[in-house]
C-alpha cells in the first residue's frame, strides 16, 4: 500500500523546474502542469530557457503556481531561484546532477524526480577515449543534495507503453504526492491535450505506480556486458565453418572475443575476410604460445582478437554509406523520435567529404595517381571539400549513398584498404618483434590500436597520436615496466584532443631514457 505524502505548504507559490532535451516533451509536460493547476482554480505560469541543439544542454522549463488569495493575483517568478525550488524533474540522469550543481536542488526543500537513462552529451562523445561522466557521483549526491528522490528508467517505461518520457515524468510527479491534486486531475490534463491520449495514459499510470513503490533503480557506472560464447552452429555452412575454427583452433578463453570479431568482419566485408582474420589470429597465437603466453592467460592473443578485428573493420566512406542506408537505422531513428506508423521522418545528415577520402575509395593505382599530381588534386578538392546537408529520406540522396555502399565488393582493391593493411602490418610487426623479450610491452603495443577510430579528421587525429605513441616503444624495450608506461601514454593520448598530456608523458619517458 502506497504511503500518502504531505504536499508542500501553500502559503507561497509551488515552484517546479523541468530539465529536458529536444524531443522529450518538456514543453508538453510544463503545459500539462499549468493546465492542471488552472483547471483547479490556481494561478500558474511557465517560462523556459532553451538549451543548445545537438545535446550540449537541456532546456529549463520553470513553473510556478499558487492558490488564489482574497481575489488578488500573485507575482510569480520567471526563473528558478537556487534554494527555493520545491520539485525538480530531470528527463536524463546527468541533468539531475547538473541541477544539483546549479543549486536548484536543496536538502531541506526539493523533491528530485529523475530518469536513470543516459543520453550522452557532445562533450562526453567528443573525447578521444571514454569521456562519459560517472553517474555514481550523482547517486552519491542524492542522499545529501535533495530532501527526497524518485529515480527510475522513465525512458524505457515510456517506450514500452508507446509514449514519450514526458508522460512518465508526469506520472512520477503525480505518484510523488508533492502536489495537492488527485490522480484523476492529472489524467484529465492528459485527456484535454487531445493527442496520443491512450499511450500517454498508459505511460502515466505505469510511472505513477512505480513512483509510489518508492524503490529506486540501481545505477551502475558502466553496465557490464559479457560477450556471448560462440555457438556451435547457426545453420549457415560458411558461418558454421568459422565457428568450427574458433572451437577447434583456439583456447576457449579467446572464443567470445573471436566470435565478436568474425560477426563484425562478416558484416563489414564477407566470410572470406573473417577467415583471414582467424588466419592471422591463429598465427599470432602460435607466437604467443612460444613466448609462454599460457602463463599470461594468453593476454597478448586476447588483445589481438579484439583490436585486430577493429583494425580490419575501419570506417571508410563505403562503411558510412552502408550504415546510413540500412533499414534498421531508419527504424531506430523512428523509434527514438517516437514517430507513429502514419508519420514521415526525414533525417538530415551533415557530411563534409575530403579529397583524401575520395582518392581512398578509388582503385589504388588511380587514387595514388591523383594524389601524386598536386594541381589535379587541388582542382578536384575545390569541388569535393564542402559541407553538405544530406536528407537520406529522399530518393536522390538515398540512391547516391546506396550506390556508394554497393562498392563493398571493390573495397579490397581501394587505396584506403591498401594503406590500412600496410599500417596494420607495421603495428603487428612491432608487437611480434617484442613478444619473445618483453611480453607485457608487446601486449600493450596491441592495445595502442584503441587510439584509432572514426573516419575523416577523427581518424587522422587518432592515427597521428597512435604513431606518436608507438614512436616511444624503442625507449621502453629494455624496461620491465615498459608495458605499464606504454599504457600510460595511451591514457594520456586519450585525455585531451590537443595532445598536451601526451607530450608531457613523452617528455617524462625521454628524461629517464637518456
Amino acid at each position: 500500500m502506497a504511503t500518502t505524502l504531505s504536499a508542500p505548504a501553500f502559503d507561497k507559490p509551488i515552484s517546479i523546474a523541468i530539465l529536458a532535451m529536444g524531443g522529450q516533451g518538456g514543453g508538453v509536460l510544463a503545459d500539462w502542469i499549468v493546465a492542471m493547476a488552472e483547471q483547479q482554480g490556481w494561478i500558474a505560469q511557465s517560462t523556459s530557457v532553451p538549451g543548445v541543439a545537438q545535446r550540449t544542454g537541456a532546456t529549463i522549463y520553470y513553473v510556478e503556481m499558487l492558490a488564489p488569495k482574497d481575489g488578488k493575483l500573485p507575482v510569480l517568478s520567471l526563473m528558478p531561484t537556487p534554494g527555493d525550488v520545491d520539485i525538480v524533474l530531470a528527463a536524463e540522469f546527468m541533468e539531475a546532477g547538473r541541477s544539483m550543481l546549479r543549486g536548484i536542488v536543496t536538502p531541506d526543500k526539493t523533491t528530485l524526480i529523475a530518469s536513470t537513462h543516459r543520453s550522452y552529451a557532445v562533450g562526453e562523445k567528443e573525447m578521444p577515449g571514454d569521456g562519459t561522466a560517472d553517474p555514481l557521483l550523482v547517486v552519491e549526491a542524492f542522499g545529501v543534495a535533495a530532501k527526497r528522490t524518485i529515480v527510475f528508467d522513465m525512458q524505457t517505461l515510456a517506450e514500452k507503453n508507446g509514449s514519450v518520457i514526458s508522460s512518465a515524468m508526469f506520472g512520477a510527479l503525480a505518484g510523488s504526492g508533492t502536489l495537492p491534486f488527485g490522480r484523476e486531475v492529472f489524467e484529465a490534463a492528459i485527456k484535454a491535450g487531445g493527442k496520443g491520449i491512450e499511450a500517454s495514459l498508459r505511460a502515466f499510470g505505469a510511472a505513477f505506480d512505480r513512483a509510489q513503490e518508492g524503490k529506486p533503480d540501481k545505477v551502475a557506472k558502466k553496465p557490464e556486458k559479457d560477450l556471448p560464447e560462440p555457438p556451435r552452429s547457426v545453420g549457415q555452412p560458411q558461418l558454421d565453418a568459422l565457428l568450427g575454427r574458433i572451437h577447434s583452433e583456439f583456447p576457449s578463453a579467446l572464443g567470445p572475443m573471436l566470435f565478436a570479431g568474425i560477426k563484425k568482419l562478416v558484416d563489414f566485408q564477407d566470410v572470406r575476410y573473417a577467415n583471414e582474420y582467424l588466419d592471422r589470429a591463429r598465427d599470432l597465437l602460435a607466437l604467443d604460445r612460444k613466448a609462454n603466453g599460457e602463463a599470461h592467460e594468453f593476454a597478448f592473443s586476447q588483445e589481438v582478437a579484439k583490436y585486430l578485428a577493429n583494425a580490419m573493420a575501419y570506417d571508410d566512406v563505403v562503411r558510412v554509406a552502408d550504415l546510413k542506408t540500412r533499414a534498421s537505422r531508419f527504424e531506430r531513428v523512428r523509434k527514438e523520435v517516437g514517430a507513429g506508423k502514419d508519420q514521415l521522418v526525414y533525417t538530415t545528415e551533415y557530411m563534409h567529404p575530403r579529397m583524401e577520402e575520395v582518392c581512398g575509395s578509388m582503385p589504388a593505382a588511380l587514387g595514388q595517381f591523383i594524389e601524386d599530381r598536386k594541381g589535379l588534386y587541388d582542382f578536384m578538392d575545390r569541388f569535393v571539400n564542402k559541407g553538405r546537408r544530406v536528407r537520406t529520406g529522399t530518393v536522390f540522396w538515398f540512391a547516391g549513398l546506396y550506390m556508394v555502399s554497393a562498392l563493398k565488393p571493390m573495397r579490397r582493391s581501394m587505396l584506403r584498404h591498401k594503406r590500412e593493411m600496410a599500417h596494420v602490418e607495421r603495428w603487428l610487426e612491432t608487437a611480434t618483434r617484442l613478444l619473445p623479450t618483453n611480453y607485457d610491452l608487446a601486449t600493450s603495443v596491441i592495445g595502442t590500436r584503441r587510439l584509432i577510430k572514426g573516419y575523416s579528421d577523427t581518424h587522422s587525429r587518432g592515427e597521428a597520436k597512435f604513431d606518436k605513441v608507438l614512436g616511444a616503444v624503442p625507449m621502453l624495450e629494455t624496461r620491465e615496466d615498459g608495458g605499464t608506461w606504454l599504457k600510460r601514454l595511451v591514457q594520456a593520448a586519450l585525455h585531451d584532443e590537443k595532445g598536451k598530456a601526451l607530450d608531457g608523458a613523452l617528455a617524462t619517458i625521454r628524461s629517464f631514457a637518456n
